[in-house]
């Protein structure tokens, strides 16, 4: 090689700049940027977050990353309060790590104010409202009363639990031996007549149901209290 050529490609070498390697103090950084503004956005709603990023190897370098970093929950926060953030590079040698945070939601929710029987119809004074973690299990749990009074209960329970959606049912809408009004339907064309239910139903349950004046029984949807509905 030419001593021209030697000294051209040194002086090449020595003016491109050395982009240094994306290290764990700054995937650390975009990691709590992210987690801020998620606290951010649901303090709007009235929630409280607090987050922690796992430990991250201090020696930790990754290809040099010339776009911000990219991070995202791998999985549904609400549902755990150890979920999993994904950092991802999308730069010209893109790159993806999995870093472990602690994330906690906190605000108001309904729990048992006594011991609940199953099969009971919830009324305001067997709940009170309080604050406490949501994000604890799989289960969000109910902060809206009206999606609580009168709903019946699939177990019991204790003082102090949580109510979430599964220990909550509509309760029958007819029981078995119910008259009902039979609502025969087809477009804008309605008949209704009388009949008694041969089962219980929730509202959206199909149930058989006798049609009191000719005798015949069919399978219709139970649509509100005392109403069941057929297909014309």
């Amino acid at each position: 090689m030419h001593m021209r050529t030697i000294i051209l490609l040194t002086l090449v070498l020595a003016a491109t700049p050395t982009v240094a390697a994306t290290t764990a103090e700054q995937i650390r950084q975009a990691a709590n940027r992210f987690l801020g503004e998620f606290a951010e956005e649901l303090s709007a709603s009235g929630y409280e977050v607090r987050s922690e990023v796992g430990r991250l190897d201090p020696r930790l370098a990754l290809a040099p990353c010339a776009e911000p970093l990219a991070a995202s929950f791998t999985g549904d926060p609400w549902e755990s309060s150890q979920p999993t953030l994904q950092m991802q590079c999308e730069g010209q040698r893109p790159w993806r790590m999995f870093l472990p945070v602690s994330v906690t939601i906190e605000g108001e929710l309904y729990s048992a104010a006594q011991p609940i029987g199953r099969g009971e119809r919830l009324t305001e004074s067997m709940i009170e409202r309080v604050s406490g973690v949501m994000n604890t299990s799989r289960r969000r749990p109910i902060t809206q009363l009206e999606d609580l009074l009168g709903k019946e209960m699939t177990r019991s329970i204790n003082r102090g639990t949580v109510l979430t959606p599964n220990l909550v049912v509509e309760p029958d809408a007819v029981q078995r031996g119910d008259h009902v009004i039979i609502t025969a339907r087809s477009g804008n064309f309605t008949v209704n007549s009388r009949g008694k239910a041969l089962a219980n139903g929730r509202p959206g349950e199909q149930v058989m149901v006798e049609n009191l004046s000719s005798s015949r029984r069919i399978r219709g949807r139970v649509v509100a209290p005392g109403r069941v509905e057929i297909p014309m």
